[in-house]
């Protein structure tokens, strides 16, 4: 574990020097390109200041809130779509059409009707988090063996026992996947949504900081994206190998590392 970890973090420390090499030699310009140090002192500013926590508290509350009204609607939807093939047929070209648009693009829209606030955050968040978590739910349900099905018709199990019993079971694995997809996806589709109408969370922050000329600031709120999004997969993955322990064991003997 210890030998994975630092090969990890080779490519962003060689990253890091070659970032402090570039400012130190002054090969772009300091507006264009702070150096690690004043990005550091920007951080420390934001951090003592609480300006830093309060904005990502925000962006964490809407990512939340739209992921699990997605989750609470995805998954039931999944289940009637992937039991129901004429329930399906009649959805297809509905549900076809807004997977493929992204929810960024229809942000001008989603104003207009919902306006700046928490509102339209949310629907951006849903947006983006359903189809990851509806078309996995389908795919499980559809491939559950048929057969276990029919024993358990045999055994007299109601239609909710069947689903309970034997499908959400055998659908378990795609439907962690696409909770995992979903979650991802939140992250980044909030993200767009404050760059471009917010007035709080870590991308008004990089707004805020672009229009203020504050480039070590717009850096800052670059890197909590990304470490924030890297620890929210993280926890995600603690989280489904502390409760599914047999799914994390399944992973590693496909892992090619082991």
């Amino acid at each position: 574990m210890a030998k994975r970890i630092g090969q990890g973090l080779l490519l962003p420390v060689l990253g890091l020097a070659a970032w402090y090499a570039v400012a130190r030699l002054q090969l772009f310009s300091p507006y264009l390109l702070p150096g690690p140090g004043a990005v550091w002192e920007a951080l420390g500013e934001l951090w003592r200041g609480g300006t830093l926590v309060h904005h990502l508290a925000i962006s964490l509350e809407r990512v939340f809130a739209g992921f699990l009204l997605a989750a609470v609607t995805a998954i039931p939807l999944g289940i009637v779509c992937g039991r129901s093939r004429l329930f399906y047929t009649y959805c297809w070209f509905l549900l076809e059409f807004f997977r493929h648009v992204p929810p960024l693009a229809a942000i001008p829209l989603i104003i207009l009707w919902a306006g700046i606030g928490e509102l339209s955050k949310l629907v951006i968040i849903f947006w983006a988090c359903f189809f990851p978590l509806f078309l996995n739910t389908i795919s499980g349900i559809r491939g559950c063996d048929p057969k276990w099905v029919e024993v358990g018709r045999s055994l007299d199990f109601t239609e909710g026992q069947i689903i309970r019993h034997i499908q959400l079971p055998a659908a378990l694995d795609s439907i962690v996947t696409g909770l995992q997809l979903s979650l991802g996806y939140s992250w980044r589709a909030l993200i767009g949504a404050e760059l471009v109408a917010a007035s709080a969370g870590i991308g008004y922050l990089i707004l805020d900081a672009e229009e203020m000329s504050r480039p070590d600031i717009v850096i800052v709120g670059i890197l909590c994206i990304g470490v924030v999004g890297t620890l929210l997969d993280w926890t995600f993955l603690l989280l489904v190998k502390h409760f599914l322990p047999w799914r994390g064991t399944k992973e590693a003997l496909h892992d090619p590392a082991h």
